[in-house]
């Protein structure tokens, strides 16, 4: 079979900004094959944006998927409506995250893959803008979330001599310096992915980190169906979830197990710094 069959070709969008600017986008995604058949997924917050289509696309390819959020109504709704599995679970609080993995694992019948896709970002306006509140926030949700719950993870694979794979949502900000602390909370995730990476190879746990863009989410502002032109992105509009769903599907997939400890920025090499710039 060859290539052009594992292709399927997704919508195409017509992205109007200025009344002289149309941008063409003509997205293509892998067509389902059954990838992630055997995998048993935890995405946290899986309800909208890029956790959603994470999730959408992780079922597709045959992975039992269980979703998390704070809000039980939207939770239970989006899990009802695609058929995924869910459990309420706010990632400040420490406290609940080993309760929280045993009850995914009972749901799923075990767990072998950690999406950590909850995060913030509070936007503020300038360096003088953020407050102890503000920083607080975001390092809670972030860094210090994600960072227990593969914690977590990490003892109940280990405690049963199981391979794994974890996977962050980063950022682009977490290639660049920064003044905000979404900005610093993605840069030691990047950090934290390289070292848990050196340190459970052994094992066979594999961590990565996917890095978007701007991508189409209710954090970001930009909505699918909306105007998606955006000339600071190198290519003049907002990426789509279902595009950064596509890089995870690979990377939690068995195709990329040579591959542990990368950051992944789908930004079409928007931070790379070349010397002509």
């Amino acid at each position: 079979m060859s290539v052009r069959d594992y292709l399927k070709r997704g919508v195409k969008y017509v992205i109007s900004g200025i009344p002289e600017k149309k941008i063409s986008a003509n997205i293509q995604y892998l067509f389902p094959n059954q990838r992630l058949i055997g995998k048993h997924i935890v995405i946290t917050g899986g309800t909208k944006g890029i956790g959603l289509a994470i999730a959408k696309k992780c079922l597709a390819e045959g992975a039992r998927v269980l979703i998390t959020g704070r809000d039980e109504t939207l939770l239970r709704s989006v899990a009802d409506k695609y058929g995924f599995k869910y459990l309420k679970l706010d990632v400040t609080k420490v406290d609940t995250f080993a309760t929280f993995v045993n009850n995914a694992e009972e749901l799923l019948d075990g767990i072998d893959c950690l999406v950590n896709n909850a995060g913030i970002s509070l936007h503020e306006p300038t360096f003088f803008d953020v407050t102890p509140e503000t920083f607080d926030k975001q390092i809670a949700t972030n860094l210090r979330g994600c960072f227990f719950i593969t914690q977590c993870f990490t003892k109940t694979l280990l405690k049963k001599n199981k391979k794994g794979n974890i996977l962050f949502i980063s950022s682009e900000t977490g290639e660049t310096a920064d003044i905000r602390p979404y900005g610093f909370t993605k840069a030691a995730m990047n950090s934290m992915v390289q070292g848990l990476a050196s340190l459970f190879v052994s094992n066979g746990i594999r961590v990565n980190a996917v890095a978007p863009g701007i991508t189409a989410s209710d954090m970001t502002g930009y909505k699918v169906d909306g105007n998606l032109y955006l000339p600071a992105n190198s290519i003049e509009r907002v990426y789509l979830p279902e595009e950064v769903a596509e890089a995870v599907c690979f990377l939690l997939s068995d195709a990329s197990g040579c591959i542990s400890g990368q950051i992944v920025v789908c930004n079409n090499g928007k931070t790379i710094n070349p010397r002509w710039k």
